[in-house]
């Protein structure tokens, strides 16, 4: 192997070489002496501006008496120099002044113009032979196109174990079975137990799937091979299923080891679905990955894992016993799983002693894994930024609301004094409606500070993460999402523009009641419509209606009643308490933002 990487190594600095003689000669400087006639030379010599001449066969040097670089001419075959400088009128006294010397011709000039002609030859037969090279060597496939791209980790310098990941006890615990029968395969086989060839991990993006699959590896302690499923395709047919060969030929050598492709959907979705029929090359792809799987003997170790956030578009052959026989759920960590996952990436960090991480993941209901990484992350640039020496509380909670929101505060968005009041007073009115509701959310901070896309807002975080969300939730939420179109309405008489996302949000929440969740009393619990996809495409393009016109009509009427008894009992609401409404808007105006504390002094001052 040394041998041939010698060789390979010196036919590229060879063709290098080339390649540069190539470039210099085509693009070499112009520093060639001038070329000077015979007569302009005897007009030189009789002004006395020549101090040497050289005289080289027929090529002639002349040096000038002053700094000026030597000048280039050629004398007439057969004829002494002397003889034709004399005919052109130069006077014996002045040609007697020039020191003329004559020096025998050498044959190093002609080899290296040779050579240098010769090199661009020599750069294009060294591509041709690369090119041959890897001809051969790839299955007669250009450029390698048919190995594998994947990359291999070694297991005895593990990086990542079952420590590193937190907030997936359920899934470690299903993981744990793979590495130990990795540590120990004969315990399983002495029972005629037979370990799942292929695990699938399933959940949101950023939930940790990548890092689990990392974690088997380092704790098992054998190698881990990486690829993506997007890198088995290509333009060509049949290289995404040479490729597939490639890998797990490399896997067999050495086992026992784990393959984990993430992002499987790109090549695992439905056949038959493609614009190329069966000969389509995702597909070729596919069914060379189930052949693998299911042609693996009883003694190969080896664990295929894969990833994906879209298990529903897979195809069945690669779900069936047998091939990815057990489906481990990464779901987004509780309240519980979300500490773990902060104390994981708070390691080896300085901490202020006013940090509460119990309250940093009571506010990031809903956050996974790489959210809460992020906010860490975050806080620490901020931290650095404020030229601190360790993260603070007020640091984690600038962050968590930059990845809430959508990005920092823009306290450089200039507003008019009036429109400055007119975001008081419907933050004010969101604010009040929720303080007033007894199902929503509790308030953690209200602001009229621009952040992101939003004028103001006011942020809402649940005590509690909640799994079941009852009818009562539902329409508080759509009136708080009103609260702040009435107050604009009971203040100023009019409108604007700045409800569009909390009617938006609303609406989409009213229709699921009517249509999805069968909280309408009027149409009962039936569910309408149906959310087909395209396979090939992946995504929902539009709902597929399975009801009549008239049924349609009762949906937009149910809707509409149920958004505008939200708004009565808004009105209603905010009538009855219009000074607390000053109160807030005042408090607001004075000083921007105010604190779950503040707030809530304000409504009882009121």
């Amino acid at each position: 192997m040394n041998t041939n990487w010698s060789r390979n190594a010196f036919v590229y600095l060879l063709i290098l070489v080339a390649g540069a003689a190539l470039f210099f000669n085509i693009y070499r400087p112009d520093e060639a002496p001038q070329q000077i006639s015979l007569s302009q030379l005897a007009n030189a010599i009789e002004n006395g501006r020549v101090q040497s001449v050289v005289v080289r066969s027929e090529e002639v040097q002349v040096i000038m008496s002053q700094d000026r670089p030597p000048l280039v001419t050629r004398r007439e075959p057969g004829v002494p120099l002397t003889k034709t400088l004399v005919g052109l009128g130069v006077s014996p006294e002045k040609l007697a002044q020039v020191k003329i010397q004559y020096e025998a011709p050498g044959n190093t000039s002609n080899w290296l113009a040779l050579l240098i002609n010769l090199l661009p030859l020599i750069f294009i037969a060294g591509l041709f032979f690369i090119l041959f090279r890897q001809t051969q060597g790839s299955n007669n496939q250009a450029l390698s196109f048919g190995k594998s791209r994947a990359r291999l980790f070694t297991g005895d310098k593990p990086t990542v174990t079952f420590d590193d990941v937190a907030g997936s006890d359920e899934a470690k615990e299903e993981l744990r079975e793979v590495v130990e029968f990795l540590k120990e395969p004969q315990k399983f086989a002495a029972l005629g137990a037979r370990i799942p060839k292929g695990v699938l991990l399933v959940g949101p993006p950023g939930t940790g799937k990548t890092l689990m699959a990392k974690a088997v590896s380092g704790e098992a302690g054998v190698p881990f091979f990486s690829i993506s499923g997007s890198e088995f395709v290509e333009m060509f047919v049949g290289v995404g299923a040479s490729r597939v060969r490639d890998l797990f030929e490399q896997a067999k050598r050495n086992s026992p080891c784990i393959i984990f492709i993430d992002e499987i959907d790109a090549v695992g979705r439905y056949r038959g679905t493609g614009l190329g029929g069966s000969h389509d090359e995702r597909e070729q792809t596919l069914n060379q990955i189930l052949v693998e799987m299911d042609g693996f003997g009883t003694d190969t170790n080896v664990i295929l894992i894969a990833a994906t956030n879209r298990p529903d578009i897979l195809d069945p052959a690669l779900l069936r016993p047998g091939r990815f026989d057990r489906r481990v759920t990464m779901d987004r960590p509780d309240l519980k799983g979300r500490r773990a996952i902060l104390d994981v990436h708070v390691r080896g960090k300085p901490i202020a002693p006013d940090v509460d991480l119990d309250a940093v993941a009571r506010q990031t209901p809903g956050f996974v894994g790489a959210d809460l990484e992020n906010v860490v992350n975050e806080a620490a640039i901020l931290a650095a930024r404020r030229n601190k020496r360790a993260i603070g509380m007020a640091e984690l909670q600038e962050a968590v609301e930059r990845i809430g929101m959508g990005g920092p505060e823009r306290r450089s968005r200039l507003m008019s004094p009036r429109e400055k009041e007119v975001v008081a007073y419907h933050e004010a009115g969101h604010a009040l409606v929720a303080r007033l509701c007894e199902h929503s959310d509790p308030i953690q901070k209200i602001t009229i500070v621009p952040r992101g896309g939003a004028g103001g807002y006011v942020w809402r975080v649940s005590e509690q993460d909640r799994v079941l969300v009852s009818r009562s939730y539902f329409l508080d939420n759509i009136a708080v999402a009103l609260g702040g179109r009435v107050a604009e309405e009971l203040i100023f008489g009019d409108i604007s523009n700045g409800a569009s996302m909390d009617i938006q949000q609303l609406t989409t929440a009213a229709r699921a009641m009517v249509t999805k969740y069968g909280m309408s009393e009027v149409m009962g619990p039936l569910q309408f419509g149906q959310q087909d996809e395209l396979v090939f495409l992946g995504r929902e393009l539009a709902e597929q209606r399975d009801y009549s016109e008239e049924v349609a009509e009762q949906i937009d009427a149910e809707v509409r009643r149920i958004v505008d008894e939200a708004y009565a009992r808004v009105h209603n609401m905010i009538s009855s308490h219009l000074d607390k409404l000053h109160a807030i808007a005042r408090a607001l105006l004075e000083r921007e933002t105010l604190d779950r504390q503040e707030f809530e002094a304000v409504f009882q001052a009121a």
